[in-house]
């Protein structure tokens, strides 16, 4: 078994480590040490029964572990990259979670740092990038490509062909029209139906989506063209 670190102890990473337990409970594939978490008053207590070890910083003490970065909400969904920015680590020291409950076709490739929860589908040539966050019931249909850091809320559901840009936040119940391409870094919100492109770091909600505003990047963020 391979140690593992969860960077993170809220949310998403609670949903990250009951996803490791499920792929044990499957095939035993991973010692879970614990969680990394930057809240000072996290350390040495207890999150669902997995221990807080420290700091984010302290993944300098398990050289030989595995990490995942389960981090991002819609009011701050950049601090993923930030946070694998800032840790520096080679691609292979991430381990990709594919929860036994997620259907992936043969066919999709799933980049480092991953994070498919339960009922997630891929179906067909969908290839999906390093450290996104994929949330139960998300869809992906045929030869859909997705950037890394994107987030996608529980039930978000992509038409074929669909490009989602590095960083893009698909909020819950989502849902995307086939070939249409969503910028780096724009909000889609929840139980949006988009029926047009999505620039990149714009805000688009509603039924039709429409724009509601630019997103307020961070400085340090570059966004691609």
């Amino acid at each position: 078994m391979e140690a593992l670190l969860i960077v993170g102890a809220g949310g998403f990473g609670r949903e990250t480590a009951e996803a490791v337990g499920a792929v044990n409970d499957d095939k035993p594939t991973y010692e879970l040490l614990g969680f990394l978490d930057d809240n000072p008053d996290a350390a040495g207590t207890e999150v669902d029964g997995v221990p807080v070890l420290g700091p984010i910083s302290s993944v300098a003490d398990h050289l030989d572990a595995k990490v995942i970065v389960s981090t991002g909400h819609p009011g701050f969904y950049f601090s993923r990259k930030r946070i694998v920015e800032r840790l520096g680590l080679p691609p292979d020291r991430y381990a990709t979670l594919i929860h036994p409950l997620a259907s992936v076709g043969r066919s999709v490739e799933v980049g480092g740092g991953t994070v498919l929860l339960a009922g997630a589908v891929a179906t067909a040539g969908v290839r999906i990038g390093s450290h996104v966050a994929v949330m139960p019931g998300a869809v992906f249909t045929h030869d859909d490509v997705i950037g890394d850091y994107a987030t996608f809320g529980s039930g978000a559901r992509l038409a074929g062909r669909v490009t989602v840009g590095d960083g893009a936040y698909i909020g819950s119940g989502a849902l995307i029209r086939q070939s249409l391409t969503v910028g780096a870094w724009a909000l889609v919100g929840l139980g949006a139906v988009v029926l047009e492109d999505v620039p990149a770091a714009e805000v688009w909600v509603g039924v039709p989506a429409r724009r509601l505003r630019k997103v307020e990047l961070p400085a340090d963020l570059v966004v691609a063209p």
